[in-house]
């Protein structure tokens, strides 16, 4: 292609966006500070909104993470997508109408999971508009990555945290009941000797576990080399953060019934998230280490050789 951005015989079409936003790292950092500008000036009301629900709600807080963790990514592919030449493609733009379009829904509606991973849709598309389809490629991994920084929205938490509720109610009853703890249950909520509790929408474990899903996802990427045992370890991240919430609430129903409900509450309510939370990771790393072994031995050995060929 020449530089008035004509196809050459042999050479796939482009539209001339180089002779547009001009060539060298100046013009790149000058470009891309302008597109940052851009991207904070539209969402303005949004990013701030999200980063004080961060702040407040200590089941988001791992938000405040996830985009340097992106970042460190992208750092990590930057020899990779800089050996690869610019295509850019005019698909990227209908990806980005689609990002707005998403932005423009959820104002409308006040849906806030629309607006925030529209942000993340905006961006895959600006990266298909100015570099290509081989770029959004290499970068699709810590461009979705951002998603984990979006709270879940409430139609989900809704759906699915009573049955987790449900569930975490069962295995307390289990769990106590083989101790030897007079219980009874009834929904949701367990009926002891001396008190009453209450498997609450807090103690369902939904909101966890979007943290440890992310924690697994950084783990599996650094830990496993295959990627179905990546997808396989953040898979079982489901089953871990269900089972470790459900122990959690074994042990509310044992203190409740040993010490009184006082000693259920207060200091031990907030610590025993922490301390759930870092079984869990336990659970995932064991999880991980096992994966790591199958693949192991699924690895062809080279044969040794032998002096004596019938040993």
């Amino acid at each position: 292609m020449n530089q008035a951005g004509v196809r050459i015989k042999g050479e796939p079409l482009r539209w001339p966006l180089p002779l547009v936003l001009g060539e060298g790292r100046g013009t790149a950092i000058l470009w891309s500070a302008v597109l940052v500008t851009l991207l904070a000036g539209l969402y303005h009301d949004v990013l701030p909104r999200l980063v004080l629900q961060w702040y407040l709600d200590p089941n988001y807080s791992h938000g405040f993470l996830v985009p340097f963790v992106a970042a460190y990514f992208v750092r990590e592919r930057y020899d990779a997508v800089s050996r690869l030449v610019v295509r850019p493609s005019l698909w990227g733009a209908v990806l980005l109408c689609l990002g707005l379009s998403m932005l423009v829904l959820g104002s409308i509606g006040a849906e806030l999971f629309l607006q925030r991973t529209s942000l993340i849709v905006v961006i895959a598309g600006l990266v298909l508009l100015l570099l290509g389809p081989e770029q959004l490629r290499v970068l699709l991994f810590p461009v979705a990555f951002l998603l984990f920084m979006v709270p879940l929205p409430a139609i989900v938490v809704n759906a699915a945290a009573f049955p987790l509720q449900l569930l975490a109610a069962k295995t307390a009853t289990f769990c106590l009941f083989n101790l030897g703890i007079p219980v009874l249950r009834e929904g949701n909520v367990i009926v002891l000797a001396g008190t009453t509790l209450e498997v609450a929408e807090a103690c369902s474990g939904i909101r966890s576990l979007q943290t440890l899903m992310a924690l697994a996802t950084v783990y599996a990427y650094f830990t496993q080399h295959a990627n179905w045992r990546r997808w396989a370890l953040i898979g079982l991240s489901i089953p871990i953060a269900i089972v470790a919430n459900a122990f959690r609430v074994s042990g509310t129903g044992f203190l409740a019934h040993a010490f009184g409900l006082e000693a259920a509450e207060g200091f031990y309510h907030g610590f025993s998230g922490w301390l759930i939370f870092v079984l869990a990771f336990l659970l995932l790393m064991g999880a991980g280490t096992l994966l790591a072994k199958v693949g192991a031995r699924g690895r062809i050995r080279p044969a040794s050789v032998s002096a004596n060929p019938y040993k």
